[in-house]
């Protein structure tokens, strides 16, 4: 298994940090979250993009994912959405990124039509990111919780540069058992995301193992390639341990559920 982490664990932390980090720590990727208040974001010159790209290449870390906030499946025009999304992949290919994250986002509109907004969104913006080596992955998040929410969208685009994220959180969260969820996941499947919390009512991040989530189920029968990454909401819970002391032990957690079964 290769493990990555989330910088929404370390929210505004410099990028030669969150290298350092990553690369004393054991893990081998970084997904980062792209967002104006953060240091990596569209806005980024070339000169810039350069930079950083410089700074994983020269640790041996690799940035595995640009984590967008466009919503596919949100009520309104296609352009902007389009747009925002075009942004995204362009930033993912100058910084040698595999993926693209984005969210389903559906608020009020009907299922259905929720879904056939995502499809349409992400099937449009397959070509282009396929002449750019990037792939878009759909979060199992919002209102579309459940794998099968995802995989029903992403199936339907049917474009092999078109996929989907785990978040082991919100499959739990919609009542989905962690087989099902794979099942319907694996043929999509970019990677997987990690936490864990004390329950249901409180969503406070915590050590990976202190908390309920069933990781090791979620865990179980993934490709021994697979990439698993931690997603330690900090910025959203201020109040949260911080993650950089946590670093080791959740690489160890991790290591041992992902170990070969005898």
């Amino acid at each position: 298994m290769k493990l990555a982490f989330s910088t929404l664990g370390v929210p505004g932390m410099p990028v030669a940090e969150v290298v350092r980090l990553a690369a004393e720590h054991g893990y081998r990727g970084v997904e980062l979250r792209a967002h104006p208040e953060e240091p990596v974001h569209p806005g980024l010159s070339s000169l810039e993009r350069a930079d950083v790209v410089e700074e994983f290449k020269a640790a041996g870390v690799e940035i595995l994912t640009v984590s967008g906030y466009v919503r596919v499946a949100a009520e309104g025009d296609d352009e902007a959405v389009s747009a925002e999304l075009a942004e995204l992949v362009k930033l993912a290919r100058d910084l040698g990124a595999r993926y693209v994250r984005v969210f389903p986002g559906g608020g009020d509109a009907d299922g259905a039509d929720a879904d056939a907004t995502a499809a349409r969104r992400l099937g449009a913006a397959a070509p282009g990111a396929a002449d750019m080596g990037v792939s878009i992955l759909l979060e199992t998040h919002d209102t579309h919780s459940a794998g099968a929410d995802v995989a029903r969208i992403v199936g339907t685009v049917g474009h092999p540069r078109i996929g989907a994220i785990w978040d082991v959180l919100h499959t739990w969260l919609a009542g989905e058992d962690p087989a099902a969820s794979h099942a319907v996941l694996a043929p999509h499947l970019g990677y997987v995301q990690v936490k864990d919390v004390a329950s249901a009512d409180d969503l406070t991040p915590l050590p990976l193992g202190a908390g309920v989530l069933p990781l090791a189920a979620c865990l179980d029968g993934l490709d021994p390639d697979a990439w698993v990454c931690w997603e330690y909401e900090k910025r959203w819970h201020p109040q949260a341990a911080e993650l950089p002391a946590l670093l080791s032990a959740g690489r160890d957690h991790l290591l041992r559920l992902g170990a070969p079964k005898q």
